[in-house]
Order: structure tokens, then C-alpha cells, then sequence
């Protein structure tokens, strides 16, 4: 009985993204690659499988790929919508254009509307040729939402979302219910504004669950889509260039220095930043004046690409030279290349140097009400959770900016104020609040568990 063509997903939570192994009879198709690519490698070897085939759904934004390392290291084919303009070797496919490999057929359907050369890939098991069984969506459609349709140069969000509409309705809706839909992204994805944490769906779920699905029309759902877009991160569009020229193997980043309290204030003098990348709780307890804290342990390079941008100098901080390694290529992952280095031996190397410390204030939730009435007016309770969350509930007299808005809008703060920063857990109100205690407010502190432990002692 003929082996069944097997999927396997790769999902990379620091960037909310999917991508998959696709393998039939010994030979192997890649979808949407992350940068560092011996993963991929090593599944197909664990299949006795050969990659031939790489697939990008579209140029992404959000993440630099690893289509061109993937290709140098396998040999393999890179397949991409026509028009996409990529200026390295490429097979530009259309519509009806398809793969076949063991008992895999691949099937492209051209889908313009989050980008004008995206693509979607219809997968069907020839040993049970009668439907298809998957098809891999990019960023056209995610479990819950839709792609966001501002990221052409040369077309407005609402002609992108007409050209969605017809993509969806025309072509995606078409499929049978029971076709299983594989997404480039998951939750916390800046590619779509409802994700799912489910990782997969079916068309038929998505038909009946998806809210962007139950427009009436082309114009209702134009208007669904793109209307209120949050701000479209900067870096995006140099992703996007990156990714039409190809990147850099992630083995040629440089190996990074260790660095003495001297060397590091030498570099502060000179415009870079030190990212700390330690947890909150390490960080607020004590870190280097003017650093900004964005912790492993969430959607880091995410975060980073969004707070510091691409261009910025860096020195790291972490507990170890482990973490070191894997922020260099997590920050790497969305084309943050400019690592000067980083503090030898962490927050002890830098005291040993003669390096000096600072803190944050950290808030109970039970303790906030008081501290407000001692304060005052001297005081601000600041939210940057995103207008979606404090819609479903907020701490009363709260002011809210999105920690994607706060870089540009720390004016809005007041210097001489203390300042409580709260999100929904804790990870996003550290990040806001280094970067406050960065630009000269007096006092930061942070709301210990974030909304959630507030919400847990508020008066019903």
C-alpha cells in the first residue's frame, strides 16, 4: 500500500509563523522557510526525503526567509508568484501551474490581496485523487482573519481588499468544505488582526467562523478589512526587499565580541543601544541605565524589529552565552544584523567594571489604588495593550497607547509623572516601560501580573 504524502508544520512562536515540509516517495517541498533552514534539513533526513522544492507564498514582511540558503544548500527549485520581481534564480508561477513528486501534486492558485503576488498551493494525495486535502494559504487566509491589505507601494488597502474579496470568494471558498487550510501565521502575527491560536482549519470552518467570510459583499467586506488598520511596523518594507534580493546564510553572522563595561559605554556614547533581553521580573529588579528590555521569553524578535528597527547599533545582554547565540539569531530572523556585541558575564560583569544600575518600581495590584491616591495627579496609569483589548475592559482613568505606537508617542507622557505601565500578563509593560525610563520619566514602575491580576481584585 502506497506510503500517504505527509505535512509536517514548523511553527516558530517568537514570530507567530508556520511553515512546512511537504514529502512524498523520497522527495521533499519546503513552504515558506524561516531563515535558519537545518530544520528543514534534518526532517527531510529523518524522511529519507530530498528537498527539491521551496515555495514562498509571497515576499514577507514580517520575517526575513530562507528561501536562498535553503536553494545553495539542496539544490532546489524557488517557486514564486508571478510579478513578485525577485532578482535572484526563480520559477515565476501562475495560475494552474503545478508540482508533482511521488504521489504529491501541487497546484498554484494566484491570490492577490494581502500582497499582489501571493499565491496559495492546493495539495492533493494522488492515492486519493477525488479532492484535494490541504491547501497552503500564506497570508490570504488564517484560521479567524484575513491577510491585512496595506503592504503594496502602488495600490491603496481598499483596491488590495477587492482583490482579496475575489480571491477568497473566487477561488479559496470554492474548495470543498472538508479541505484542511495550512497558514503562514498564527496569533501575534502584525499580518492579520483576529488570528486564532489554532495552528490549521478547514475551509469549511472558516466559511462559517471566519468573521472576515460573512461580508455580504465586495463592499462590505473591503470595509471590514480595510478600515482602522493599526499602524504597518516600518520595518516591514525592508523585509520585503530583503527577501526579493535574498538573504544572507544565518552560518555567516559574525561571532560576537565580549564586551567590557568600558567598551559598552563607549558604544552607548556613539548612539547604540543595550537590549536586555532577560526576563522582567531581572529586569526591573536591576539593569543598565538606559537600556530597553525585550525578553527572550515572548515574541522578541517581533517586538525588536518593531521597537529598535533594522538600522540600530546593538549590544545584547543576557543570563548566558547561550542566550546571546539565540537572540543574535532571533533578532537575525527578522534582519536585525547590526550586533556590536555583548556585556562579558552580564549584569556582574557590568558592576565589576564600575558600570552603575537602575530599577523600576514594581506595583501590586492590590496596591495600586493606594499608591494612586498617594500621587495623586503626579501620578499615570499607562495601558499599552491594543484598543481590542481595553475595549473589552480597562482600569478606570487609565490612559492607553499601543506599545507598537509608544516610540512615537512618548511626548505624550509626562516627564515629571510617575508612571505605572500595565499590559495583559506583564511581558509588553516591561518593554514600555524601559523604554519611558529611556526618555527621562522620573519614576516607572510596572503593574505586577498586568490587567489580568487587577481584573482578579477589582470590585464586581
Amino acid at each position: 500500500m502506497p506510503e500517504p504524502v505527509t505535512i509536517e508544520q514548523f511553527y516558530l512562536a517568537c514570530l507567530a509563523h508556520a511553515s512546512y515540509l511537504i514529502s512524498s516517495r523520497g522527495e521533499a517541498a519546503v513552504i515558506d522557510p524561516q531563515r535558519d533552514v537545518d530544520l528543514y534539513l534534518e526532517a527531510a533526513a529523518r524522511q529519507g526525503a530530498a528537498i527539491r522544492h521551496i515555495i514562498e507564498t509571497h515576499l514577507h514582511a514580517d520575517f526575513v526567509s530562507g528561501h536562498l540558503e535553503l536553494a545553495r544548500r539542496t539544490g532546489a527549485q524557488i517557486y514564486l508568484g508571478e510579478g513578485s520581481g525577485a532578482d535572484f534564480p526563480h520559477r515565476a508561477v501562475k495560475e494552474g501551474d503545478a508540482i508533482q513528486f511521488g504521489d504529491c501534486r501541487l497546484e498554484f492558485l494566484q491570490t492577490p490581496g494581502h500582497t499582489l503576488e501571493s499565491v496559495c498551493v492546493v495539495l492533493t494525495d494522488l492515492t486519493q485523487p477525488a479532492a484535494p486535502r490541504a491547501v497552503f494559504t500564506g497570508d490570504t487566509l488564517f484560521v479567524g482573519d484575513v491577510g491585512r491589505p496595506d503592504l503594496s507601494p502602488t495600490h491603496t488597502p481598499q483596491q488590495l481588499a477587492r482583490e482579496l474579496y475575489h480571491s477568497l470568494q473566487g477561488k479559496l471558498l470554492r474548495l470543498p468544505d472538508a479541505t484542511e487550510i495550512f497558514p503562514a501565521h498564527g496569533a501575534g502575527s502584525l499580518c492579520g488582526r483576529q488570528m486564532s491560536a489554532e495552528r490549521s482549519s478547514t475551509i469549511g470552518r472558516e466559511r462559517r467562523f471566519n468573521y472576515a467570510l460573512q461580508a455580504a459583499n465586495a463592499e462590505e467586506f473591503v470595509h471590514l478589512v480595510a478600515d482602522d488598520l493599526p499602524p504597518r511596523p516600518e520595518y516591514f518594507g525592508r523585509d520585503v526587499e530583503l527577501n526579493r534580493h535574498g538573504a544572507a546564510a544565518v552560518g555567516e553572522l559574525p561571532q560576537l565580541a565580549a564586551l567590557q563595561t568600558a567598551e559598552v559605554r563607549a558604544l552607548v556614547a556613539e548612539g547604540a543601544i543595550v537590549l536586555d533581553t532577560r526576563p522582567p521580573a531581572d529586569f526591573a529588579a536591576a539593569h543598565i541605565p538606559g537600556s530597553v528590555n525585550i525578553a527572550l521569553g515572548g515574541q522578541f524578535a517581533s517586538w525588536a524589529g518593531r521597537i529598535v528597527g533594522l538600522d540600530r547599533r546593538l549590544v545584547l545582554l543576557a543570563e548566558d552565552a547561550a542566550r546571546v547565540r539565540e537572540a543574535q539569531v532571533r533578532l537575525a530572523r527578522v534582519g536585525i544584523e547590526r550586533v556590536e556585541g555583548y556585556v562579558d558575564d552580564g549584569i556582574a560583569g557590568w558592576l565589576r567594571g564600575g558600570g552603575e544600575l537602575e530599577s523600576l518600581l514594581t506595583v501590586a495590584a492590590q496596591d495600586l489604588a493606594g499608591l494612586r491616591e498617594e500621587r495623586k495627579s503626579h501620578i499615570t496609569v499607562l495601558d499599552v495593550r491594543e484598543p481590542s483589548e481595553r475595549e473589552a475592559g480597562a482600569i478606570p482613568g487609565s490612559i492607553g497607547i499601543p506599545l507598537g505606537q509608544l516610540p512615537a508617542r512618548l511626548d505624550e507622557i509626562g516627564r515629571s509623572q510617575t508612571v505605572v505601565v500595565h499590559c495583559k500578563s506583564g511581558y509588553r509593560s516591561s518593554i514600555a516601560a524601559s523604554l519611558l525610563q529611556r526618555s527621562g520619566v522620573r519614576e516607572v514602575g510596572t503593574l505586577t501580573g498586568g490587567f489580568d491580576a487587577w481584573k482578579a481584585i477589582a470590585p464586581r
